[in-house]
């Protein structure tokens, strides 16, 4: 029958016949040799190693030496007062019973030891317009409090700056204070070649350096990011490629474009390999479209459908995307934060169970249930995790038969609970018999 006239009776592997000759599949190696290339070069992968669950957004104004640590102060002043226990936060946030005491400690543990992650001082729209001097000098007041705090060893993990958008009114105030910053980081110590560093390689910018690029419309916008970053490394003596950036996807055209094309794919293009995350901007990205005030929210329909073509264009390539925030913060009466926290909590979850494993926090007392719902989410999964990917490491059959793709989901999930700090890695690698590489590499990372 058609289909079917090279099987054999037996259902056996057919036999060769002779026609893909050697110099035949040599031909089909050097005319996918292209492709080949490309899906290396676009798709890497996710890179090993951990990322941020959130970013928040200090106007420059108001950052100071000790911002985080005054940011966890808060938000543990607001866990004591409206949930001063596990069961009283297990029970406004509906946390599993079993869970209560180990999210609620880890919560603490996490809001006294690293409260933000990811710290980025804001240019832009919490920070507004202002003269040149006042920028600059808010810039280097910043630069000063991120070196304090390097001294004091309360730096966060993550740290960078907001700039302003690149459309023409704001675009040389925007590409001054990029200049400044990164000559500041320079002069301060913070970029660059370390003392007694590898006189082989120069400068280095550190992993936890993160650069936003705002309002991206265009990917010529994007390109001529790159262009001053370029610039500004050979100007610094920094390695070519060394300062990397995130984009902001505010803008209806930043999905769509005029001639009918996904955009989002284009400005990954233009970033030349420098892009490290999308990040989904709430209000400006709703306001946009006509949605109304009292229906902007990261769970919109809108919204919903701005991210997931953000998801399918960083696919593969080892950029992260990173959904918006939440304006309804946790303050008044003890109702009112209890109200907000539900809310708050229910979209991170939303957001985690839709791959978005980041997002931003806009208020100290939103750090609760930012490290609640993403705790809960990865030691709820643990148990089926770990004997689903102990099963097919095994061979063996059970109640879900993953294929290799499930099992990469399962392995990248792991190292995600473990990275945040949600998960011990004794025990992931404990019940998998999976050392921390076997993980990653089963996880797609790429390992150095």
């Amino acid at each position: 029958m058609a289909g079917q006239t090279a099987r054999t009776a037996a259902g056996a592997e057919p036999a060769a016949t002779g026609a893909l000759t050697p110099e035949l599949l040599a031909a089909i190696d050097r005319d996918l040799a292209p492709v080949d290339a490309e899906l290396a070069g676009r798709y890497p992968g996710d890179p090993a190693g951990r990322r941020p669950v959130h970013t928040v957004y200090v106007p420059a104004d108001r950052l100071a030496p000790g911002t985080a640590r005054a940011w966890g102060e808060r938000a543990l002043e607001a866990l004591d007062r409206h949930a001063p226990d596990a069961a009283a936060l297990a029970d406004v946030l509906g946390t599993p019973a079993a869970l209560a005491d180990e999210v609620h400690r880890r919560v603490r543990a996490k809001l006294e030891r690293e409260p933000v992650e990811d710290l980025r001082i804001d240019f832009e729209d919490g920070y507004g317009v202002r003269s040149d001097a006042e920028e600059d000098a808010h810039l280097d007041a910043a630069v000063a409090a991120l070196a304090d705090d390097r001294r004091a060893g309360t730096a966060t993990p993550w740290a960078g700056i907001r700039t302003k958008c690149l459309e023409a009114p704001v675009r040389a105030r925007a590409l001054r204070t990029l200049d400044r910053f990164v000559a500041a980081l320079v002069d301060a110590g913070l970029l660059g070649a370390p003392p007694g560093g590898d006189p082989e390689h120069p400068g280095a910018a550190p992993g936890g350096l993160l650069l936003t690029l705002p309002k991206v419309t265009y990917p010529q916008q994007v390109t001529a990011f790159v262009t001053a970053l370029a610039a500004i490394e050979r100007a610094h003596h920094l390695p070519a490629g060394a300062l990397r950036f995130e984009v902001q996807v505010e803008t209806p055209q930043a999905i769509l474009g005029a001639d009918g094309r996904a955009t989002v794919a284009r400005l990954l293009t233009a970033g030349a390999g420098r892009i490290t995350g999308l990040h989904y901007g709430t209000y400006d990205y709703s306001a946009s479209l006509g949605v109304a005030a009292a229906h902007q929210s990261l769970d919109h329909p809108a919204a919903d459908h701005a991210k997931a073509v953000m998801q399918l264009a960083a696919a593969g390539t080892g950029v992260r995307v990173s959904d918006g925030s939440s304006n309804v913060v946790p303050v008044g009466d003890t109702e009112a934060v209890h109200a907000a926290w539900r809310l708050h909590h229910r979209l991170v979850r939303r957001s985690l169970a839709r791959a978005y494993y980041q997002g931003w926090d806009m208020h100290p007392a939103q750090l609760p249930t930012r490290y609640a719902a993403v705790y809960t989410f990865y030691r709820e999964g643990l148990p089926a995790a770990v004997d689903r990917l102990a099963a097919y490491r095994r061979g063996a059959g059970g109640g879900v038969l993953d294929e290799p793709a499930t099992a990469r989901a399962l392995a990248g999930f792991l190292l995600r609970g473990v990275d945040c700090g949600a998960l011990d890695e004794d025990e992931v690698t404990g019940p998998t018999g999976l050392a921390r590489t076997d993980l990653d590499r089963m996880a797609g990372r790429s390992v150095t």
